[in-house]
């Protein structure tokens, strides 16, 4: 029996880790959960699963969620910071989900690190930021991190059973978005609707969105490289619009693992919830003769800048990664917001990291005052 704590828990990843729960009573219960804004299925969640502990994003929301829950299950609640990193330390939990979404996801990971909780990483922005001080935590407290991305855990899969010094090269597939095909003197048109409507994943928007620049690619290279101690110069990046093979391993004899299955977020979330063992999913494997053909082209990075900043970022290293993240996230909601254009995502971006003086070997409070200083020079510069 596995103790969860879900952070993100009302979020696309956090909903259907709860329907795995949901499937499999015997196997896993919920402790703590923790969501931002949607009360509503907080409340559903915590009546179905009685957890012991909740956060929510502040005190108006907390207040909220207790008038929801009276005369009815009580678990104790907190909010804001302090909550989400109660709830990844909770007591009575042996597993985190950190499925929430951004930067905001850093300190709760570093406190289930703490606190020696196994981790199931869905925000890739812990390690983006700060990686090398979270794996080193990491090592130190003898927790391990499984990746929840589609294709971390495709690429985790295919390490297994091999050993790390015959590994060579990993293949990162992306889908390629909503925009592939479409040129770049069209970019200047694109609406929210039109990078809202990914073809092949249903994610939240943020996600979503960074799927349509490929900055979700960027940001899986630099986590790549911490989760698995590569380098930037191993991972090739490559589009698969069938998003069939979640990614693959090459070896130093030339042989190349592919991890393969149709696009559903739930194998991937189960294998970190239930390795080394398998749960009973009854999904459908690929139906390769329907299929036809599968492809893989090399991205564009002309019309898709947002690779090379992150390669660029993982090379330089230091509090880089981290001021790339904090510009995105900024950018991104301006986007949403309808405040800038589709382009004026990577302009942000790219004047933002332009305009920053790296500071190498960063402590914790060295990447807090560059995702800092980062988000506030995004915003004068929207």
């Amino acid at each position: 029996m596995k103790h969860l704590s879900v952070l993100g828990s009302t979020g696309s990843i956090g909903r259907t880790a709860m329907d795995i729960v949901r499937r499999y009573p015997d196997r896993f219960t919920i402790k703590a959960l923790t969501a931002a804004n949607n009360l509503a299925l907080l409340v559903r969640q915590i009546e179905e699963f009685e957890p012991e502990m909740v956060a929510v994003f502040d005190e108006t929301k907390a207040l909220e969620l207790a008038r929801s829950l009276k005369g009815k299950v009580k678990p104790i609640i907190l909010y804001g910071e302090e909550g989400y990193v109660t709830a990844a330390a909770w007591e009575t939990a042996d597993m985190v989900l950190l499925a929430m979404v951004g930067a905001a996801g850093l300190k709760p990971a570093l406190a289930a690190i703490a606190a020696k909780k196994q981790i199931a990483l869905a925000n890739k922005e812990t390690l983006v930021m700060a990686g090398d001080i979270v794996m080193e935590k990491a090592r130190e407290n003898g927790v391990d991190i499984l990746p929840v991305d589609s294709e971390h855990s495709a690429i985790f899969q295919c390490l297994k059973g091999n050993r790390t010094r015959d590994f060579k090269r990993i293949f990162l597939t992306a889908s390629g978005g909503p925009f592939r095909n479409r040129p770049f003197e069209a970019f200047k048109d694109i609406t929210l609707g039109d990078a809202l409507n990914h073809p092949t994943w249903e994610m939240g928007h943020k996600i979503t969105i960074d799927s349509a620049t490929l900055m979700n690619k960027g940001l899986e290279v630099i986590e790549a490289v911490h989760l698995f101690g590569i380098s930037q110069d191993q991972i090739e990046v490559l589009i698969h619009p069938q998003s069939i093979v979640h990614s693959m391993v090459g070896f130093k004899d030339g042989i190349v693992l592919a991890q393969m299955g149709v696009p559903d977020m739930k194998a991937a979330i189960a294998y970190a919830l239930s390795q080394p063992g398998r749960l009973d999913l009854e999904m459908a494997f690929p139906d390769f003769s329907a299929l036809g053909s599968l492809t893989f082209d090399r991205p564009d990075v002309h019309k898709f800048p947002s690779l090379t900043f992150a390669f660029e970022a993982c090379k330089q290293r230091g509090t880089l990664p981290a001021v790339l993240n904090a510009a995105n996230e900024v950018a991104v909601q301006a986007f949403l917001e309808k405040r800038i254009g589709f382009l004026g995502i990577f302009e942000i971006i790219s004047n933002t990291m332009g305009l920053h003086t790296r500071i190498d070997n960063p402590d914790l409070s060295g990447i807090i005052e560059a995702d800092r200083w980062a988000r506030e020079k995004a915003k004068s510069l929207i």
